[in-house]
């Protein structure tokens, strides 16, 4: 069982803390195997938003955790307390993985565990997150960022983004799906998705997105085309092109193929069959197709997601987000 670790303090956003309570707090009811213990860690009860925390444990236990998740940090103009800082960095130095969530960038920075290192934060702060701490990377336009054992999410619900992401990197994509499922979100989303997009899902049943998205879903072994697309949507390619940036960030083949990515991830879990059959059910067409794509975007050829995924209690290897 994976212990996590919520580090709060006076000061958090509560939306933030919310989210990886309700991700990582109670396992799914299809989920039988071990899921997270997971213990709030905080100096004394806390003021967080509107709501008040009694903390399960001190902050000296974040060392102890596997994972420590640094919620949003409300004033970013003020220094983080000292104590949060100090344990939050001893964790990272006894070998937590170490994530903030939207403005918690604030604390990991604070504590030095992003210099020399891309990260993100909200979009409304990555300006001031660059000029305070001109050794990190700060990348404005991602949903999320993993370098592995730091990770840093942008606003809101791309720290949902990340959160499901650790869920992936640790149960698998079936598992993460429906995690998803039950929160009524979408199963994935890459950390390379643009933080801004003028529409980030469709919103209503006339959106032009709204039934292509699924009509592709179910053809996923098809080799379909922007074109393919666009016919079947009504509008020419470029008009879909523009539809799908402004619905997801990405381009329309970008977003195909991290659909059939996902599904090869799901058959390599759940199935024997092999690469030639998966690459055929995912549209890839040959096994070195479905080979070259799925190691430049998990960062593991299928073959060895699939035996990591397996000798483990339920984890899948660490993936890559797909590429920016």
């Amino acid at each position: 069982m994976t212990s996590v670790a919520l580090a709060v303090t006076d000061g958090m956003l509560h939306f933030e803390l919310g989210v990886a309570q309700e991700v990582f707090g109670a396992a799914p009811a299809a989920v039988t195997g071990p899921w997270y213990d997971v213990a709030v860690c905080g100096p004394h009860p806390v003021r967080v938003g509107r709501f008040r925390v009694e903390p399960d444990r001190g902050l000296d236990a974040l060392p102890a955790a596997d994972t420590v998740i640094v919620p949003g940090w409300a004033d970013v103009d003020a220094d983080p307390p000292g104590d949060l800082v100090e344990a939050v960095r001893a964790a990272h130095d006894a070998g937590a993985r170490v994530v903030s969530l939207c403005t918690g960038a604030f604390v990991l920075a604070a504590a030095g565990l992003l210099d020399g290192r891309r990260a993100t934060t909200h979009w409304a702060h990555t300006d001031v997150l660059a000029a305070r701490y001109p050794r990190v990377e700060v990348d404005p336009g991602v949903l999320y960022v993993d370098g592995g054992t730091v990770l840093t999410s942008a606003g809101k619900a791309a720290s949902l983004d990340l959160c499901l992401h650790l869920v992936r990197l640790d149960h698998g994509s079936a598992v993460a799906n429906t995690v998803a499922r039950n929160l009524v979100v979408p199963p994935h989303r890459s950390g390379g998705q643009a933080q801004f997009v003028t529409r980030p899902v469709p919103d209503h049943d006339a959106h032009p997105l709204t039934a292509l998205i699924p009509w592709v879903v179910e053809r996923l072994d098809q080799p379909l085309t922007v074109e393919d697309l666009a016919r079947r949507a009504g509008m020419s390619s470029r008009h879909l092109t523009r539809h799908f940036r402004a619905a997801t960030g990405t381009t329309p083949l970008q977003w195909l193929l991290a659909q059939r990515i996902r599904h090869a991830q799901e058959l390599l879990e759940k199935t024997d069959d092999g690469i030639d059959g998966i690459a055929a059910a995912t549209g890839m067409g040959t096994a070195t197709t479905l080979r070259r794509h799925f190691n430049r975007v998990v960062g593991v050829p299928p073959d060895t997601y699939r035996r990591t995924f397996r000798a483990r209690t339920g984890p899948a290897p660490r993936a890559v987000p797909a590429p920016e």
